[in-house]
This record gives C-alpha cells, structure tokens and sequence, in this order.
C-alpha cells in the first residue's frame, strides 16, 4: 500500500506570496458582498472631495425686534412714572392752593368778625349817645359840651364855663355884642361866650353844629380857644 505523503500533523509554512494571495481572495468576497446588497440599478460614485460645511444664517433683524421691543417697554415705564410724577405734582398744587385759600378765607372771615365787632360797638356807643339827652337849658348845654370836649382832649371845667357865660353873655344864647371894637369893625363877638365868627371859624369842632349860636357848638368853639391860647377856659376871667 502506498504511503500517504501528507500527515495531518505537518503543515507547511506560508511564505510572504501565499500571505497576499489570501488577502486578496478575502477582499474579492468582502466586494461580493457588498455589490449583492446593492439594488440593480443603483450607482455608486467614489469621490475625493470633502462634503461642505453647511452654513449657518444669522439675522440681525430679530436681534433688532427684539433691542426695539425693549426700547419701547422701557419708554412706556419712562411715561407711566412721569404721567404718575406729574400727577402727584398737580395733586399736590391743589392740596397746597386749597389750603391757602382755606387760610385767606379763615384770615378774612376773622377780619369780617373783628371789623363787625368793632362796629357793633361803635354802633352801640353811637346809640348810647342818642338815647342819653341833655336838657334844653345852661346847664344841660355845658354837661353836653363838656362831653365832647372830652372826646376832642380839649380841658375846661363846669364851674370856669359856666362863669364865662354868666360874664359874657349872662346865659343867652342870641346875646351879640354890637359896641365892641369888634363890632366896629363888622365882626361882632356872638352866642354863650361871645366868640367873633372867624375864631368861631377857626376853632370849630367836627360833629357839632356850624352855626355860630348853637349853645354846644359855641361853648366848645370858645373852649378850644381858650385852650390854644390860655392852657383851659378856668384862665380866663374876663375878655379874652
């Protein structure tokens, strides 16, 4: 029988040729199968170009919405808290001018009261000197004069007019003197105390009468006088 010249247990080395040979044939059926999983009529095309790099678009127009957008709140709040400012201003004007006009009116309606006051007095004195009344006669009509001088700061007693009239014209109120150099010379001494018409004139108190013999009004013409020239009427004991 013939021997077998191949043992299993002997395997012969593989050289650098059988190594390429074994490379090639396992990437012949890698190619095989790779064109199977392609459909009949698909191409394919090897390229060695890079694929492009996609670009980005930017848009400033939103960017600008939104800058506009924030601008326009921040406008808003600007006018609301100046609509708001000048709203608390106005308010504030009124309270103040509501104030000083509450004050001017408080101050006039107090100036009201004391100007009433003061001529509700007057009034009431002015009717105290109506009701109280002087008897038509000498006496009565020195007690009058005697009151108005006082209120005029014009000085004379009861007893030093009274003695004058007795001397002058003995209590006569229409007494003229009509012998006097003063009656030659036209201007003859008239009433109570005998008084010329320009020292009358001259010597007049406001309030009482202008006519020159009226009792009152002549005693205190020459009583005011008298005290321009001797200090009262009690200085004077004769002609003056």
């Amino acid at each position: 029988m013939p021997k077998n010249i191949f043992t299993r247990d002997r395997s012969l080395p593989l050289n650098r040729k059988h190594k390429i040979a074994i490379a090639g044939v396992g990437a012949l059926g890698a190619a095989a199968v790779a064109l199977t999983a392609v459909p009949a009529s698909g191409q394919t095309t090897t390229t060695s170009e890079a694929a492009p790099t996609a670009k980005v678009a930017y848009s400033t127009q939103q960017i600008q919405d939104v800058q506009a957008g924030v601008t326009g709140q921040l406008a808003s709040a600007s006018q609301k808290v100046a609509a708001i400012e000048a709203k608390q201003e106005a308010a504030a004007k009124k309270e103040t001018a509501a104030k000083k006009a509450a004050a001017k009116k408080a101050a006039a309606k107090k100036a009201a009261a004391k100007r009433e006051a003061k001529q509700s007095t007057s009034r009431s004195a002015a009717r105290t000197e109506v009701k109280k009344s002087y008897p038509n006669n000498l006496d009565g009509w020195i007690r009058e004069a005697r009151a108005i001088m006082k209120k005029h700061g014009i000085p004379g007693s009861y007893e030093g007019i009274h003695r004058n009239i007795m001397r002058e014209s003995s209590g006569n109120p229409m007494a003229i003197n009509d012998w006097d150099i003063n009656a030659i010379n036209g201007i003859p001494s008239k009433g109570l105390l005998q008084v010329i018409p320009p020292t009358f004139e001259a010597y007049h108190v406001a309030g009482t009468s202008k006519n020159i013999y009226d009792p009152v009004a002549n005693i205190v013409a020459a009583c005011n006088y008298a005290a321009d020239k001797y200090g009262t009427m009690d200085n004077v004991d004769s002609a003056y």
